[in-house]
This record gives structure tokens, C-alpha cells and sequence, in this order.
């Protein structure tokens, strides 16, 4: 499988887990595309820095070749599975009540279930 293979496939699944698994539904949110660019900005200067200085690189035949500031698109493919299914995660916990608000002290909802 190569990284192009591995990254599409890594958008579908994120997609399918946000539309049809956990139900938030996050694509289709206006708020998600409104912000998603300034996440995409700092993906854009890390990748940058990290294959423009060639600390990462890519096997030319693992990739369609297409770069954006130094970085192969499908960096950008996996960046946007990985914050899409982070988010995803977070909301459905949040509705399911663990941890809705930062909590110090003796231990959040979720430590208080985890040592019951």
C-alpha cells in the first residue's frame, strides 16, 4: 500500500467515523470549516520545516509527488483524518458527560469512574 493509498483510506475511515459511528457530524459543520484553515496553516509550517530540511523524506514512489510547502498532500490528507477524528472522539465525550469542564484537585469525572 503506498502513502497516497494510506492517507485517502485514512479520510475515508475518519469521515465515515465522524458521519456514521460517533454522529457529530463535524464535516458538515460550517464552525469546523471556518477554523480547519488555521490548523491547516501550522500542518503547513511544521511539514514545511520538517521536509524542506529533510529530517522526513519521502520514497518518490510511495508518493503522488505533489508537495505544498515542501510537504507531500498526503501529510496533509493524514493531518486533516487525525484532527477530524480527534475532534469526533472529544465531542462524543463531552455528550456522553466526561469532563465537560477542566477539573483540578482530586480528579476529574473521568478519573473518579476509572479508580471506581
Amino acid at each position: 500500500m503506498t502513502y497516497t493509498t494510506s492517507a485517502l483510506l485514512g479520510v475515508a475511515v475518519a469521515v465515515v467515523i465522524d458521519l456514521f459511528v460517533l454522529r457529530t457530524r463535524l464535516v458538515t459543520r460550517l464552525v469546523f470549516w471556518a477554523t480547519y484553515p488555521i490548523i491547516f496553516t501550522f500542518q503547513l509550517i511544521s511539514n514545511g520545516i520538517l521536509t524542506g530540511r529533510e529530517i522526513v523524506v519521502y520514497d518518490p514512489a510511495a508518493i503522488i509527488g505533489w508537495r505544498l510547502v515542501h510537504a507531500p498532500v498526503e501529510d496533509l490528507f493524514f493531518g486533516f483524518a487525525l484532527i477530524l477524528l480527534t475532534l469526533s472522539v472529544w465531542i462524543t465525550l463531552g455528550r456522553r458527560g466526561i469532563q465537560r469542564t477542566p477539573a483540578a484537585g482530586e480528579g476529574s469525572a473521568l478519573l473518579r469512574r476509572l479508580r471506581s
